[in-house]
Order: C-alpha cells, then sequence, then structure tokens
C-alpha cells in the first residue's frame, strides 16, 4: 500500500498528536472509494427501479438546471487532477504515487455516473432522490476529513500540492451545493394528473430530507400558529392511508385465512358427505328450441385445485363451524406486519444508540480528570455527544410516525371489517350480538389494538435495554452489586403477573358492562318520545345509572391494581440504584464512589427507568389488547349469510326463478316459507298479495338472500333495488338521500321528484331539497320518507325493484299517483322488473301477475281476471280489504270536502297542479331550484379558541377537591426537590476527600443513610400518585 500511496495507510500516532490527522493515503483511498462504491454498487438497481418508475418526464425547471450545472462543474476538479497527476507522472519519470491519479480518475467516473443518474431521474418523473441525497451526504463526511488535513497543513504545503488544494476546495463548496440542491424537490412531472380543490398532503411530494426532518409538517404549523386549525386546513389523505386501500389490503389477508381453514375443514372424513354440494346450472335447447334448465350437484373434489372446489370453499368459509381455527393475528401480521418490522428495525438502533451516550459521557468525564489528554478530544466528545442526540430524535420519531400509521391503518382496517361484518350477519349471528357490543368494537376495542402498534416493541425493547444496562453497570459496579439490583427487580415479576391476571379479568368485566350500558342507551334514544310520553326517565336513568355504577365498581379495581403496579415500578429504579450503590460500597472498603462511577452509573440507572416504569403499562396494555383481540376475533368469525342463498346466473327471458323454495330466518328454525315457485320475466310487474303475516315481506327478503334457504333454488338475474315497508332515511339533505352517492342529472333528478310526487314537499320545506333532515327523518312525515326512499331506488336504476308496500304510508290519490307514474306499465320503471307487494286492491288490474300467499307458501299465481274466476283464496282477500278500501275513500273525500269548505286547497287539486306541471315542458313553481340553497337543522358545534380559561381549572380542582388538590400538588414539588437534592448529594458525596484511598466508614454510612432519605422522599410521591 505505501508503494500504491506513497505514504503509510494508517497514522500509528493519530491519537497521541496535539492536532489529530489521518495519513494522505487513508484519505485517498478509503475515504475517496467508499462513496464512489456506494453508488457504483446502487446504481444497478436504482436503475433497474426508475426503469420501472415511469410517472412522466419533469421539464427542465430551474432547480434541475442547477443541478445539471453543478454536476458538470464536479467532474472538472477531478478530472484536472487527473491530467495534472499524468503531467507530473511524465515529468518525474514515474515518482508520482499512483494514486494521485487513480483515485481522481474514479472520482470523474462516479460523478459522470451522479451526473447520468440525475438527468435519468428527469426522465422517470423522480422529483427527489433519497440515493442521491446518502450520496451526497456521504462524500461530504468523506471529504471532511481531508478538509480538515488540509486546513491544518496549509502552512507545509509545497508547490506541488497547491494545484490539489485549489481543486478540492473547490470540489468541496460544490458538493456542499450538492446537498442543499437534493434537500429540495422538482416540479410535478408532465402531465400529471391535477385535481382541482383538493389540499395534498406535502407528504407525497416531499424530499428524501424534508420527510426525514419532518419539515413538510412546518407549513401546518405556521398556519395553526396564525390562527385556529379548520377541518378544512388539513389535508387530505394519501392513497396508501385511504380506507380504500387499507380495508381490501387486510379483507384479502383475512379472507385468505378463512379459505384455508375451510380448505382444512372440507379435508375431514365425512366434511365432504355432509356438505350440500354445488348446485350447477346448464342451459340446453330442446328439439323446438325450447331453453330448459338442467340441474346438477357436484360435490367437488380437491378444493384448492379444482374450480367446484373453490365454489365449495365459499360456501363453507363463513359457516360457523370452518372458522373455529381461522387466526385472526395471522390477518393482521401479514398485512401491517411489514410496516410494523420497519419500525421495530428502527427502534433497535434507537435502543443501541441509547447507550452510546453513557460511552461517551466517561470518557468525557475521564478527559476532565486527565490533564494530559490532547484538548481536541474533549471537543470530539463534546460534538458526539450532539450527533448522537440528533441521530437519536431523528430514529425516534421516524420510529412514532411509523408505529402511529401502523396503529392508524389498523384502526381504519378493523373499523371497515366491523361494519361489514355487521351488515352481512346471518339472523341466528344478529342474537349474539348487540348494537351495543358493535359500538364498542368499533370505539374502544379497536383503538386498543391501534395503542398496541406503539407499544408492543416494549415487549422486546424493555427487556433488552435493561439487559444492556446491567451488563454495563457490571463493568463499573461489579457483578456482586448489580446481582443486587436484579434482584429488586426479580421481586417485582410476580407482582406483575398477579396483577396482569386480575387486570385481565376486570377488562372483560368492564367491557360487559359497557357493552350492556351502550345498548341500554341506544334503546333509549330510539324510542325518546315514547320514553316522555309515559314519563319513564327517571325508572331508565335509575337504569342506566346501576350499569355505571357498577363499571365504575370494576374501573376502580383495576385503578388500585394499576396503582400497586406503578408504585412498585416507579420504586423500582431508585431500588436498584440504592441497593447496588450500598452493596458495592459495603462489599469492598476500597470502593469509592468518584465522579465517573456516580454520574455515569447514575445515566445507566436513568436509562434502566423507562424500561422498568414502562413495563407495567405494556403488561397493563397488552392485556386490554388481547382482551379486545379475543372480542374482535369472536365477533368477525361469526356466521354470515350465505351468499349462495341466491344464484346468479345469466337465464335468458328470466329475471327471478324460485324453484321448490323452503326458507327459515336462521338455520335452527322451521320454514317460513315453503313450498315457494316462481318464474318473474323481465319487466313483468308482479304483484304479491295475502293476509297479514302470511310471508310476503319474507319473500322478498329471501330473493334478496336474506333468509336461510332450507330447500330449493334461488336465481336472480341483475342489480336489485330493494324499498322497504319502513323508510330508511340518513341525516343528510334530501337530494343526498335521493342520489346516494351517485352524480346528479338534473333531468332525471327532476322527472322521478315529479314522479314520486315530491315536489310540493320540497316547496314547503325551508332550503327545498337541500334541507338537511333530521336522524332517522325526524322533520318528514312518514309519507314523506317513504316517498323519498321510494325516489332514492329509482334513480339507483336497477334491474329488479322489490317493492315491500311503499304506498301503505301515503294517501290514496298520492298513492294511484305514484303507482300511474312510477310502478305502474305507463311509470318510470315501465322496463324493469317489479316485485310490488300491496294490500291496494285498485292496483292489481293493471299488473301483469298476482301472486297470492297463505301461510307461507303460494295458494294462488295468475292474472287478475283468472283468479277472480277460480274463486280462491284470492277472492276471500278481495272481500277482505274491499271494505277497508271503501271506509278509507269515504274518509279521504270527507276531509276533502272539509278542507275545501274552510277556503284551503285540497290536495286533489294540489295533485292536479302536479298533473300540469308534468305535462307542461315549461319550468313551473312546482320545480324544483337546483341552485337555492340549503338550510341545516343541526348547528356546528363551536370549540372555544385561544388559551383554556381559569374556569377550567377551578371545576377540575373543585371536582377533586380543594385540600387534596393541594396535597398532590405538595407531593409534586416535594418529588422534585428530593430528586434534584439526591443528585446534589451524591455530587457532594464524589467530591468527599478520601483518607488512605477510601472513605471511612461512618462517613460512608451518613452518606448513603441520606440518599437512601431522598429516595424514601421520592417514593411517598409515587403513593400518593
Amino acid at each position: 500500500m505505501e508503494g500504491f500511496c506513497g505514504s503509510p495507510f494508517w497514522n500509528a500516532s493519530l491519537l497521541d498528536q496535539s492536532l489529530p490527522d489521518t495519513s494522505p493515503c487513508f484519505q485517498e483511498t478509503l475515504l475517496s472509494w467508499a462513496p464512489a462504491a456506494y453508488l457504483w454498487i446502487l446504481a444497478p438497481f436504482y436503475s433497474h427501479y426508475l426503469k420501472g418508475h415511469n410517472a412522466g418526464f419533469i421539464k427542465v425547471s430551474r432547480l434541475h438546471r442547477a443541478k445539471t450545472l453543478i454536476g458538470f462543474l464536479l467532474m472538472l476538479p477531478p478530472m484536472l487532477d487527473v491530467l495534472f497527476g499524468i503531467t507530473q507522472l511524465i515529468n518525474t519519470e514515474g515518482e508520482l504515487p499512483l494514486v494521485y491519479v487513480v483515485t481522481p480518475a474514479i472520482t470523474t467516473l462516479t460523478m459522470v455516473l451522479a451526473f447520468s443518474l440525475v438527468q435519468l431521474e428527469r426522465l422517470r418523473g423522480v422529483r427527489s432522490s433519497a440515493a442521491m441525497f446518502l450520496f451526497w451526504v456521504l462524500n461530504i463526511c468523506c471529504s471532511l476529513f481531508e478538509f480538515w488535513s488540509k486546513c491544518i497543513n496549509a502552512p507545509d504545503m509545497g508547490g506541488n500540492h497547491l494545484f490539489r488544494y485549489i481543486t478540492f476546495f473547490i470540489f468541496f463548496v460544490l458538493l456542499i451545493i450538492a446537498v442543499i440542491l437534493s434537500a429540495f424537490v422538482d416540479d410535478k412531472p408532465f402531465y400529471s394528473p391535477v385535481v382541482e380543490g383538493v389540499n395534498e398532503c406535502p407528504e407525497e411530494t416531499a424530499s428524501f430530507a424534508s420527510r426525514l426532518t419532518f419539515w413538510w409538517f412546518t407549513s401546518l404549523i405556521s398556519l395553526g400558529y396564525k390562527k385556529p386549525l379548520e377541518t378544512t386546513d388539513l389535508w387530505t389523505l394519501r392513497n396508501r392511508d385511504k380506507a380504500s386501500t387499507v380495508v381490501p389490503n387486510f379483507r384479502k389477508h383475512w379472507r385468505a385465512e378463512k379459505r384455508k381453514a375451510a380448505a382444512s375443514y372440507h379435508k375431514k372424513p365425512n366434511a365432504e358427505d355432509s356438505h350440500p354440494g354445488v348446485l350447477m346450472v346448464n342451459l340446453e335447447e330442446d328439439a323446438n328450441g325450447a331453453v330448459k334448465r338442467k340441474h346438477e350437484i357436484y360435490k367437488g373434489d380437491d378444493p384448492e385445485t379444482s374450480s367446484i372446489g373453490e365454489v365449495l370453499l365459499e360456501q363453507t368459509e363463513n359457516s360457523q363451524e370452518s372458522q373455529k381455527n381461522v387466526s385472526f393475528v395471522k390477518a393482521l401480521v401479514k398485512t401491517f406486519g411489514p410496516m410494523f418490522l420497519v419500525g421495530s428495525f428502527l427502534k433497535l438502533i434507537f435502543d443501541v444508540m441509547v447507550f452510546i451516550q453513557p460511552l461517551i459521557l466517561r470518557r468525557l468525564i475521564q478527559y476532565t480528570e486527565d490533564k494530559t489528554v490532547p484538548a481536541w478530544e474533549g471537543y470530539f466528545f463534546a460534538g458526539a455527544l450532539f450527533v448522537v442526540a440528533i441521530f437519536q430524535t431523528l430514529i425516534l420519531q421516524r420510529y412514532f410516525h411509523i408505529g402511529t400509521l401502523t396503529g392508524m391503518h389498523v384502526r381504519t382496517a378493523l373499523l371497515g371489517s366491523i361494519y361489514r361484518k355487521a351488515i352481512h350477519l346471518s339472523n341466528s349471528a344478529r342474537k349474539s350480538s348487540t348494537i351495543g357490543e358493535v359500538v364498542n368494537l368499533m370505539s374502544v376495542d379497536a383503538q386498543k389494538l391501534m395503542d398496541l402498534c406503539l407499544n408492543l416493541n416494549l415487549v422486546w425493547s424493555s427487556p433488552l435495554q435493561i439487559c444492556i444496562t446491567l451488563y454495563l453497570l457490571i463493568g463499573i459496579l461489579g457483578v456482586l452489586s448489580v446481582f443486587a439490583g436484579i434482584f429488586v427487580m426479580v421481586l417485582m415479576i410476580p407482582l406483575n403477573m398477579w396483577v396482569a391476571r386480575k387486570t385481565r379479568a376486570l377488562q372483560v368485566q368492564q367491557m360487559g358492562f359497557k357493552d350492556s350500558r351502550v345498548k341500554l342507551m341506544g334503546e333509549i334514544l330510539s324510542g325518546i318520545k315514547v320514553l316522555k310520553l309515559y314519563a319513564w326517565e327517571r325508572s331508565f336513568q335509575d337504569k342506566v345509572l346501576k350499569l355505571r355504577r357498577d363499571e365504575l365498581k370494576v374501573l376502580r379495581r383495576a385503578a388500585y391494581y394499576n396503582a400497586v403496579t406503578s408504585f412498585a415500578f416507579t420504586c423500582a429504579p431508585f431500588l436498584v440504584t440504592l441497593s447496588s450503590f450500598a452493596v458495592f460500597l459495603l462489599s469492598d472498603e476500597n470502593n469509592v464512589l468518584n465522579a465517573e462511577t456516580i454520574f455515569v452509573s447514575l445515566s445507566l440507572f436513568n436509562l434502566l427507568r423507562f424500561p422498568l416504569a414502562m413495563l407495567p403499562f405494556v403488561v397493563f396494555s397488552v392485556v386490554q389488547a388481547h382482551v379486545s383481540l379475543k372480542r374482535l376475533s369472536r365477533f368477525l368469525k361469526l356466521e354470515e349469510l350465505n351468499p349462495q342463498n341466491v344464484d346468479h346466473f345469466n337465464m335468458p327471458g328470466q329475471a327471478i326463478t324460485v324453484e321448490d323454495g323452503k326458507f327459515s330466518w336462521s338455520k335452527e328454525d322451521e320454514p317460513v316459507l315453503h313450498d315457494i315457485s316462481l318464474d318473474v320475466p323481465q319487466g313483468a310487474l308482479v304483484a304479491v298479495v295475502g293476509q297479514v303475516g302470511t310471508g310476503k315481506s319474507s319473500l322478498l327478503s329471501a330473493l334478496l338472500g336474506e333468509m336461510e334457504k332450507k330447500d330449493g333454488k334461488v336465481f336472480v338475474q341483475g342489480s336489485v333495488a330493494y324499498v322497504a315497508q319502513q323508510a330508511w332515511i340518513q341525516n343528510e339533505t334530501v337530494r343526498g338521500n335521493v342520489l346516494f352517492g351517485k352524480d346528479l342529472n338534473s333531468t332525471k333528478y327532476e322527472k322521478i321528484l315529479q314522479a314520486c310526487a315530491l315536489q310540493r314537499d320540497l316547496e314547503v320545506l325551508p332550503g327545498g331539497d337541500l334541507t338537511e333532515i333530521g336522524e332517522k327523518g325526524i322533520n318528514l312525515s312518514g309519507g314523506q320518507k317513504q316517498r323519498v326512499s321510494l325516489a332514492r331506488a329509482v334513480y339507483a336504476n336497477c334491474d329488479i325493484y322489490l317493492l315491500d308496500d311503499p304506498l301503505s304510508a301515503v294517501d290514496a290519490h298520492v298513492g294511484k299517483h305514484i303507482f300511474d307514474n312510477v310502478v305502474g306499465p305507463n311509470g318510470v320503471l315501465k322496463k324493469k322488473t317489479r316485485i310490488f307487494v300491496t294490500h291496494g286492491i285498485s292496483f292489481l288490474p293493471q299488473v301483469d301477475k298476482i301472486v297470492v300467499l297463505k301461510n307461507g307458501a303460494i295458494s294462488e299465481e295468475g292474472s287478475y281476471n283468472e283468479l277472480l274466476e277460480r274463486n280462491g283464496a284470492f277472492a276471500e282477500f278481495l272481500q277482505n280489504y274491499s271494505l277497508q278500501e271503501e271506509e278509507e275513500k269515504e274518509v279521504t273525500e270527507a276531509d276533502a270536502v272539509s278542507m275545501m269548505s274552510s277556503g284551503t286547497k285540497s290536495q286533489a287539486e294540489s295533485l292536479r297542479e302536479i298533473h300540469q306541471n308534468g305535462k307542461s315542458g315549461k319550468k313551473e313553481d312546482g320545480d324544483v331550484d337546483l341552485t337555492k340553497e340549503g338550510k341545516s337543522l343541526i348547528d356546528q358545534e363551536k370549540a372555544e379558541i385561544g388559551k383554556v380559561a381559569y374556569t377550567v381549572y377551578f371545576t377540575y380542582l373543585k371536582s377533586v377537591g380543594l385540600w387534596l388538590s393541594l396535597l398532590i400538588l405538595s407531593f409534586f414539588i416535594l418529588y422534585d426537590i428530593f430528586s434534584v437534592g439526591s443528585n446534589i448529594w451524591l455530587s457532594v458525596w464524589s467530591e468527599e476527600p478520601l483518607q488512605n484511598g477510601t472513605l471511612p466508614v461512618p462517613i460512608r454510612n451518613k452518606y448513603l443513610a441520606v440518599y437512601g432519605l431522598f429516595g424514601l422522599g421520592q417514593d411517598n410521591r409515587a403513593d400518593l400518585w
């Protein structure tokens, strides 16, 4: 190496010099080649990445011009060094070391490669590069040694080295500029989609340096300093953080676990025989060209290889038996494990770096005590402490960011999965889960798992920190002293295990009480009108308070256990310190606590405080999360509606077909509907009639797949819209309820409003169709809610409409208008397939087919005239309901006469005006003004702005109690006094003059006893806490 460099590779007297300096060979080889090796090794992988990253090219901006100019200038200094070195080789006949030619040549080629990568980044749409930023930073870090060397050796440089000095300093300045430029982000790629009115998150486009230092967040902090932040000031979510991305990703892994469990269940002995198999339908033509269906049952073979087996898996994966072995934790780990492991790796790096500071502190104390050590060592160790602290901060904050992001993703995935599960539960599963439980799963249990993402790493991090701390303490205090501290910690383990077991049981009890309380509160709010009407407020208040008192008892007991654990582990660090110091001093009279021993040991003992203090909290959090995991797993494993209850096949000419169907509300119940055989052609209007309780609504539920199919076959072709007897209304505007997330088509929208007789209602509402509807449609009448629900279904433009007596809540003349304009042969749904449950006999002559239900079975079906001729169940139905309709008609006519006599406009006249407005092409008063501003029903809650008022503090103090508040405050002050006092006492102890190399026993015992009293004072504060 000396022949290549002309000097030794390593300076053996480096640490003994007053100004340390590395050898020129070390600078010109290792320090110069390291950045080049980094870039040349990275270049193939980075080029492959850029090849697949085609976001469009970036136009040549000012920033790119500056990067190009600096990249070009960076090639010149090493290139000039190569030419100068070759010239010297020729002039000196080979006496110049080759390193002065080889290293500049390597640097020149590396700068050419860096220049090329910068240009390729622009062409592939990379706005900021972490790889290039780290390359420039590594170059500067390696050049700092040569920069220092040239600065201290500048007075002694000769003429031959002057040229290299000048080129190096120019090169070093250009490197600094390159780092600064790489910290900024370039313009958006050409042809990038521009979304108007979207407050894009700056993290999406921030540079690597900005992400590393969280500089992209500064704008929001500045805005919050200037004014109170509002929702509109917040940025939109990144695509990776949206529920539309997170939930499907988790669902994919959860579905894979379910399918794996279903496959293993399907392979069990007798499992195949007990399975009903898969119904396959083949359409065949006979000799006359008529299409006939041929049904066959397949059992399938290997569920993982055959297509039939795939269908079998879909059928069995939702059954209760096949989901017993589904691992909910595995699905979470597969979905969020990689991101969590990145955070764990950062936590490991941080934990290792934490222990660098005590080691540097030890060397710094040794430097202050040894006057012969060069002064540069003190500056070096002080600077090292600062650099290590900076790196610790960057790594820790990145760890917290990743942990919080992972927790947010877990919570988002759980909320989406719980919501989906709640709407897919089978009827039998709904009996085992209450609304209160579902609410708590979404609000409490999901939050527990989110919190666990930050705390779970402490399960291994805390023991790791404790072990490393004890190992370092052994080198300072000795094995016996450290084992005394370990003995104190071991005593805490049984207590911790006992408290964890008790806390787990209390957590289960507390969640049970909370589920009951939330369920009761939901029932109270749902029936608040009835409750007030019967003056039941006090009775239900007592029930809620009783549940709350039971819950508070459990919480109080859990708080006591938590206080015991917190007290024990708060005392543990000081007890470990005291026991270790005491054994260290008492084991040998020659052991003395000097400044190095005290302050380095205290630094390590302070590192011990965090893991020991966090262990009870982590255990408590893990116990809570374990309970929540069980609850979530049990809920997500509940049985779902069987998707095979309704099969979707392409059947020419047929919209709905039911053959020999038997249906029940759960697998254990007896069939509610039996012997159901029904064929509904496409575009037909079929009326379903029957006495009350004969199964009309159940038939529609069976067609929707919400009933268990005991036997038979059900085929539905096309999309389905359902209008229930009781309208479901959102807390939204009228327009929002009708559109239901779809885009507004003004012509279609107004036509549907006119057909559903909603225009006159909108004129009465203060904000027209932008009037906000209260919870459950509280500011609408029953008929208005039903018409809004019907309009929403019509606007959805589905293939099949299942209408469960939608005209029961409206007046007779409004019902006739809706039937004529919506449901009937000339209505807006005339080309759609309609299953129309009704008690209105006046509509029946206009339908294509009538289905009569009796005792859960189809007793008759046919046209109106055919059923009249049979004089069967349909004739009986007409006799019963014709009398009721006559009575309703008489009441309606009487009301109309009364309204006319009082000078008011009758509803019949209003209805005629609706017809006239609908027929005319001009915009009349009844048309909807789509530009009208709505009126909000619920006022937006206003938050207090500025500092917290003193009355808030006084309210808290009053709730706690004045004397108790003063006592707590006094103990906090005393804790700080004792904490500072113990450190001062140790400092005084370390300065105590020695006698014959040791302290006299009385003086030693005095210092030790007083130090113990200081610790006892700190523990009293922990006891109060």
